[in-house]
């Protein structure tokens, strides 16, 4: 066994490489390698970490003031409960009641409705509208002109 590493240092011990490790110099520099690097790798996980903080910080600020919008929103909503204006016409649609001077006059839903007009784009419209066809799939139009073709009534084949 002591054969070996003598004869492991008399092989390895004459490489260069092992020769540049002996001198101080060298040895040194690499020392001041490691150094470097671990002083960089650490900046650089500070810098991380502050540019995660720095996005938590915004996103915060950003919710607070959208609660805060959302506060003022409902303080201004509830000043309207408070108002007159909302009396009056909470008074006027719960309870029929009218200001002075004017007449309320109660409209039956049927009689009201029939004197209404469909829109063109209104879809309730063409809805109630009995005479129109529900619209059917183009594959299944497809289907069924291919049906009505190969077994057309009134042909023998």
């Amino acid at each position: 066994m002591l054969e070996k590493i003598k004869n492991y240092h008399k092989t390895y011990g004459k490489h260069p490489i092992v020769q540049d490790l002996r001198d101080v110099r060298v040895l040194g520099l690499l020392v001041f390698g490691i150094i470097v690097l671990l002083v960089s790798w650490s900046g650089v996980r500070v810098i991380e970490t502050n540019y995660k903080l720095q996005q938590q910080i915004a996103r915060m600020e950003e919710e607070t003031k959208l609660l805060e919008l959302e506060n003022a929103n409902k303080q201004l909503e509830n000043n309207y409960y408070k108002s007159d204006q909302y009396l009056e016409l909470q008074a006027r649609q719960q309870f029929g009641k009218a200001a002075r001077g004017e007449t309320v006059l109660i409209v039956p839903e049927s009689v009201a409705l029939a004197h209404t007009k469909d829109l063109p784009g209104d879809k309730k419209g063409k809805e109630a509208n009995a005479t129109d066809k529900p619209t059917k799939p183009f594959y299944q139009k497809n289907f069924e002109a291919w049906m009505s073709f190969f077994f057309r009534p009134g042909t023998s084949g």
